[in-house]
C-alpha cells in the first residue's frame, strides 16, 4: 500500500511538472490510471528480471539483466550502461584502496614485530 501511495504521489508530481511546462491539466482519474499502469509495468519488469537471472541459472539479478530489459530503449540502455560502468570503476577504486590500506597495515605490523624481536634479542 505504501508503495502504491508513493508511486501515485510521484506520478502526481510528474504530471504537475508536465502540466506547468505544457500548460495542460491532468484529471485525478488520468493520474490514477498512469499510476496503475506504472505499477503493473514495474511488476512485469521485476518478473522479467527474475526470469532472465533464472534462465542464466543464477539467483541474483545482475546489471546485464537490467541492460537486457532496457534493450528496446536506446537512450535508457545507454544511460544504464554508463551508470553500470561508473559503478564498476568505483568498486575497483575502493578495492584498490582497501588493498593498499591492508598492505600498509601488514607492513607496519611486520616492522613492529621485527623491531620487537630485535629489542628482545638485545636484552
Amino acid at each position: 500500500q505504501r508503495l502504491k501511495a508513493a508511486v501515485h504521489y510521484t506520478v502526481g508530481c510528474l504530471c504537475q511538472d508536465v502540466a506547468e511546462d505544457k500548460e495542460l491539466q491532468f484529471s485525478k482519474q488520468s493520474i490514477a490510471a498512469i499510476s496503475e499502469i506504472t505499477l503493473r509495468q514495474c511488476e512485469n519488469f521485476a518478473k522479467d528480471l527474475e526470469m532472465f537471472a533464472r534462465h542464466a541459472k543464477r539467483s541474483t539479478v545482475t546489471s546485464e539483466d537490467v541492460k537486457l530489459l532496457a534493450r528496446r530503449s536506446s537512450s535508457l540502455l545507454k544511460y544504464i550502461t554508463q551508470k553500470s560502468e561508473e559503478i564498476v570503476s568505483n568498486n575497483m577504486e575502493q578495492k584498490e584502496r582497501k588493498k593498499k590500506k591492508s598492505s600498509t597495515a601488514k607492513t607496519a605490523e611486520q616492522e613492529a614485530a621485527v623491531a620487537e624481536s630485535e629489542d628482545s634479542n638485545m636484552a
